[in-house]
């Protein structure tokens, strides 16, 4: 059975996601900061009838507690066949860039930026070890810097200075990262949910959920001759 480690996957696309990567015979290992929470999404997939998942405690703001969820994957699974970088804050908005506090752009950052690519150089001992490995980290249309210099974009008049930056540098790591592991079995990439209705934006989103976690599951889930090192929406590639 593969196994797939989501973080920030005890509501909304996370949850979503495990869930159907679950419906696909995937082993699913739910990160979530909160314990409670955590094993909540557990139980709620088991009474799904989804026995194949399991509750990992997870903050990515903390290179002690990646470790330690590292330790814990390591002890249940010989290998990791997907990672997927879910969890992620908006900041609040608006984020104007002359009046954006800093504070607020590094408080982003290190949730969206830096720890995701703490939590891949912590797991890649464990995704070498798949014949398959699959890494994706969840970004927006909202990174997109081609899109923002586009008046005719539905979302122009949106200028989040510290969640959209935070994501475009997402995505230049996984650029970076894709070339790095060209060479090797392994597929990443960037992918656009949509604008998904779930908490983390107050369900304002227009997306059922199902929706948003589809395009993440169909790039998880590549086969050998899938992109790599690509920015993907439900539609296909999107542009940087």
């Amino acid at each position: 059975m593969k196994s797939a480690f989501i973080t920030g996957a005890n509501r909304g696309i996370g949850f979503e996601t495990a869930k159907q990567l679950a419906a696909l015979g995937y082993f699913v290992y739910i990160g979530s900061r909160e314990k409670t929470k955590g094993l909540e999404a557990v139980a709620e997939l088991k009474a799904l009838g989804f026995s194949n998942a399991d509750y990992i405690e997870l903050d990515v703001t903390s290179i002690a507690s990646i470790k330690a969820a590292r330790q814990t994957v390591e002890g249940k699974t010989p290998q990791l066949d997907v990672l997927i970088n879910n969890a992620g804050i908006s900041g609040g908005f608006p984020q104007q860039p002359l009046a954006v506090p800093i504070e607020k752009v590094k408080t982003v950052f290190e949730t969206n930026f830096f720890a995701p690519i703490q939590v891949i150089q912590e797991f890649i001992g464990l995704l070498k070890k798949s014949n398959e490995p699959r890494i994706v980290n969840v970004t927006t249309e909202l990174s997109s810097i081609t899109k923002h210099q586009d008046p005719s974009w539905e979302f122009y008049g949106y200028n989040p200075s510290a969640y959209g930056a935070s994501k475009s540098a997402l995505n230049a790591y996984t650029v970076m990262l894709a070339k790095e592991l060209k060479d090797t079995n392994f597929k990443v990439n960037c992918v656009c949910p949509g604008f998904t209705k779930t908490a983390f934006n107050n369900y304002m989103g227009v997306r059922p959920v199902e929706q948003g976690a589809r395009a993440i599951v169909k790039y998880a889930t590549l086969n050998s001759d899938g992109a790599t090192g690509k920015f993907f929406n439900e539609e296909g590639e999107m542009p940087w």
